[in-house]
């Protein structure tokens, strides 16, 4: 199994857990908890895959996905009290789903040829809008179009992978740094509780 591959299950499995902790705390049953857990896991991957072009999308062709989501559920149904002791674990698991998720999806799209800012803008995709997706569905307005430095951590992350690749082609180095810098951000951008400048569209 390779690194990138072993990389997007486990991005997997914790936007899973993401997507059921939010399920759990809205007081979802577990078939709502069950589509929620999938949407966020792969809504991201799926709408990225239809956009590049790459059909059926990844999760069809590897059901290894799948079960890793039915994974997550099961981890969350027996070991709850354990994962939400965590002190914001809903938090930590979407940190690290977007981290992953922004590079394997950075580097997916420029496999196929495309060019650097397409996929900047896909690696964000892959990231966010799983969580879009979720929140839309629990009724809350999705962190994207909130003052927290969401996508903006995904896309600094992006923007140092690309940079790290053209001065040190190392590619699982860049893949951690750049996960790295992802997951600080966002860690210290909400316990610090750095914003975005305020909307000069607003009144």
């Amino acid at each position: 199994m390779s690194i990138i591959y072993g990389l997007d299950l486990f991005g997997t499995l914790v936007f899973a857990i993401s997507g059921v902790l939010t399920a759990v705390d809205k007081k979802f049953d577990l078939v709502g908890a069950t589509i929620i857990g999938m949407v966020t896991a792969i809504g991201g991957g799926t709408l990225r895959d239809v956009m590049i072009g790459e059909t059926p999308v990844g999760w069809m062709k590897d059901t290894n996905y799948v079960l890793v989501i039915f994974i997550a559920l099961i981890l969350c149904y027996f070991f709850r009290n354990a994962i939400l002791k965590l002190r914001k674990s809903a938090f930590v698991f979407d940190t690290i789903g977007i981290g992953l998720f922004t590079i394997l999806g950075l580097e997916k799209t420029l496999g196929l040829g495309l060019s650097p800012v397409i996929a900047i803008m896909m690696g964000i995709v892959s990231a966010v809008f799983g969580g879009v997706i979720r929140d839309v569905l629990s009724n809350e307005v999705p962190l994207i179009f909130r003052k927290e430095i969401y996508a903006s951590a995904c896309l600094i992350g992006a923007i140092v992978y690309l940079v790290m690749e053209y001065f040190l082609p190392n590619a699982v180095f860049n893949q951690l740094v750049s996960i790295g810098v992802v997951i600080v951000i966002r860690y210290f951008s909400v316990v610090r509780n750095w914003t975005l400048p305020f909307n000069p569209l607003q009144y």
